[in-house]
């Protein structure tokens, strides 16, 4: 894929860090003229975003996407529901997948692909208190692991 093919607009990192992410899924979304203006301009975050299941379609909820000022009284509302483009067959083996206990979906990512924005969803676990504290400890050994290793190399 070329570089100007795949602008990165938003990520989420705060998933990373609450859930065990097990599959990831692109899916097109319905966006509005103004909120497709304001994604070009960076101007969206996913932070307390979720994708909501209901079945037959799937929404991207609670994602903020800035009004777009010169659309004026034209504009959108910044965290309304979103229709995300699926084919039915994924749609429905998520639906199954959420019905079970501890799965959720959520953005990862939002994207332009070949001028059409995208996200990135992930069918993901919640992690429990302690993971988390494991995974930081995890990080930080490797950090300071790196950092001798970087002061052995000067000397």
């Amino acid at each position: 894929m070329n570089e100007e093919d795949f602008k990165v607009i938003a990520t989420n990192r705060k998933a990373r860090h609450d859930f065990n992410l097990e599959e990831m899924i692109e899916a097109g979304i319905v966006l509005q003229g103004s909120e497709i203006k304001s994604v070009r301009a960076g101007k969206v975050s996913l932070r307390e975003a979720y994708v909501r299941v209901d079945g037959r379609e799937a929404w991207l909820v609670n994602a903020h996407i800035a009004t777009y000022d010169p659309a004026s009284k034209m504009n959108h509302e910044p965290r309304r529901p979103r229709k995300l483009l699926l084919h039915k067959r994924e749609i429905l083996r998520l639906f199954d997948k959420v019905r079970q206990r501890g799965y959720t979906i959520v953005p990862t990512r939002m994207y332009l692909k070949n001028g059409r924005a995208k996200v990135e969803i992930a069918l993901a676990r919640g992690k429990k208190q302690y993971d988390k504290r494991r995974d930081l400890a995890k990080r930080e050994a490797a950090r300071e692991m790196e950092r001798t290793l970087a002061r052995k190399g000067r000397q």
